[in-house]
């Protein structure tokens, strides 16, 4: 079955996927915090995803493709996501963690290009994969599998997803109470962390239970200073976003439904970009012969 963004924000059972989601997202942070940290902001979210899909769409006859300061500096700051110097020292992070590499051949050339490191392929991978299964909840698909069976897939989905979600401002922009937290360093965590401990069988019309939250320890575990942390807790209290069911101790949290419905209809764009990428991809794949498959 394939969704639109529409039909996946109506589905009875999409906040169990977007559970299920944050939940898996939570697992990869925990085994690679620095490479996951690529995802934890809105802003880094989108520089990571397009800069993977230039990498994907290298053509070496077109000196012009692939992954460059130039490339990617071009289509982010078209779209206003961050500035010249921000993707400027993105790259450098990326280089200096070695989560990319220079392209064989390109260390002295201008403009340098760049590969994804095996640790980078693993990570998007990875991150496609837990967003197919998360699909898969909704119809009893076999997205993910069809991906494990073939994750040559990746190179084909990976690029359309990221285009798709830069160029459409219902993604790029995320609604005020989202953006509250995703366009801070780490705040994509802390709404996973929330997304993945809410309450689904609560009788609560207003709100969903979260549980104990202890500020201090959750911000050890993000690598986040505990001021920035309350401070966010503090901003989305004032919108009504979150709530404490113990003030002033403040460690019973809940979370508005009204939140978490913005939040899953804005999550149903993406995932509707992922479902057209993935059936893309797989529609190709059937075109291709079996013997130039054996040698990608």
């Amino acid at each position: 079955m394939k969704f639109t963004a529409e039909e996946l924000a109506r589905h009875p059972d999409f906040l169990l996927s977007i559970r299920h989601l944050a939940g898996a997202l939570r697992g990869m942070f925990q085994a690679g915090p620095r490479l996951a940290r690529l995802l934890t902001s809105h802003q880094r979210w989108l520089l990571t995803q397009t800069a993977y899909a230039l990498a994907m769409q290298y053509d070496p006859g077109d000196p012009s493709s692939g992954l460059s300061a130039v490339s990617l500096t071009t289509l982010i700051t078209r779209h206003k996501v961050a500035s010249r110097n921000t993707v400027l020292n993105f790259i450098e992070e990326l280089f200096t963690y070695r989560f990319i590499t220079h392209a064989p051949g390109e260390e002295r050339r201008r403009p340098r290009h760049f590969e994804p490191a095996e640790v980078s392929n693993q990570a998007m991978y990875g991150w496609l994969l837990a967003n197919l299964a998360a699909l898969d909840m909704l119809d009893h698909g076999d997205r993910a599998g069809c991906l494990q069976a073939h994750p040559e897939l990746l190179r084909i989905a990976q690029p359309l997803v990221a285009r798709g979600c830069l160029e459409d401002a219902a993604w790029r922009e995320p609604p005020e109470p989202i953006a509250l937290f995703l366009w801070t360093e780490a705040g994509g965590l802390v709404v996973d962390h929330l997304m993945a401990r809410i309450d689904l069988n609560g009788g609560d019309t207003e709100r969903f239970d979260v549980g104990r939250v202890e500020t201090r320890n959750l911000a050890g575990d993000f690598m986040m200073s505990r001021t920035h942390l309350q401070r966010l807790f503090a901003k989305a209290v004032q919108q009504g976003c979150l709530g404490w069911y113990d003030e002033p101790r403040k460690t019973q949290l809940w979370v508005s439904r009204d939140f978490v419905r913005e939040y899953c209809s804005w999550q149903a764009v993406k995932f509707a970009y992922v479902e057209d990428a993935f059936d893309v991809a797989r529609a190709r794949l059937e075109c291709v012969p079996a013997k130039m498959l054996a040698q990608a």
